[in-house]
């Protein structure tokens, strides 16, 4: 109670005190990640694991928030688009490529969808969740976006995003590693394309080749994802019914 009336009265240094602590200690976690290389200290998933309890200790609900961060989200956009700049430096090479990675991800983003909408209603048989879950693997913009075309749950497609960038930025390159999968390429491809911007974000500070390749893999599958997924999933519904 005595911080939301502090964000009504002074909203200024509310804000400042909420931005300061999240930018703090999204900080400490990278530091920390940087010298022990542990998994656990991502810098997103510590965020989080800190602020939820924080946020719930001081009475303070999401779209309080919210709004005194929205300096954050403002920034956002511009961060995104920072990740072009690995594409550009790698383009010359990448451009040889881009039928046979159009290729891959087409046949991916077909299975992955199938897959998870069959296994959705299968399990949980609620139409809704097996859309929203199906749509993991784009950003949220999108992904929310084309859930509410096709009749899904929008809260539950933002929250499975969440998981699915999270957990591709925490285990997806050590997996890839584990199971013998070390090209750059290949692993830019492989997280890109599930993980979106959370997994690129990772593979950014592994080398340039990895986040070009990350990069555009986030993109076309965005772009393949809002083509394919209008008509496959409708058609995934009339074959299961």
């Amino acid at each position: 109670m005595m911080f939301s009336t502090f964000i009504v009265n002074s909203p200024i240094l509310a804000s400042l005190f909420f931005t300061i602590i999240t930018i703090a200690t999204y900080q400490f976690a990278a530091a920390c990640q940087q010298k022990w290389q542990y998994i656990w200290l991502n810098p997103m998933l510590f965020t989080i694991s800190i602020l939820v309890p924080f946020l719930l200790l001081i009475d303070i609900n999401y779209q309080e928030y919210s709004h005194t961060t929205e300096v954050l989200n403002l920034l956002l956009e511009p961060a995104i688009v920072a990740l072009g700049l690995p594409l550009y430096q790698q383009f010359k090479q990448i451009r040889f490529y881009w039928r046979e990675m159009t290729a891959i991800l087409i046949l991916g983003i077909t299975v992955v969808i199938t897959v998870s909408f069959i296994l959705a209603m299968w399990l949980i048989k609620a139409p809704e969740i097996a859309v929203a879950l199906s749509l993991k693997s784009v950003t949220t913009p999108i992904g929310i976006t084309l859930t509410e075309q096709l009749s899904g749950d929008s809260s539950i497609t933002a929250f499975a995003i969440l998981i699915a960038g999270l957990f591709g930025a925490l285990l997806g390159p050590q997996w890839l590693s584990f199971i013998g999968v070390n090209s750059a390429k290949a692993q830019g491809l492989a997280i890109g394309s599930a993980s979106h911007v959370i997994g690129t974000a990772v593979l950014v500070r592994k080398s340039a080749e990895h986040g070009a390749y990350s990069s555009v893999a986030l993109i076309l599958s965005a772009i393949l994802t809002a083509l394919i997924s209008p008509w496959l999933i409708p058609l995934i519904q009339q074959l299961l019914y």
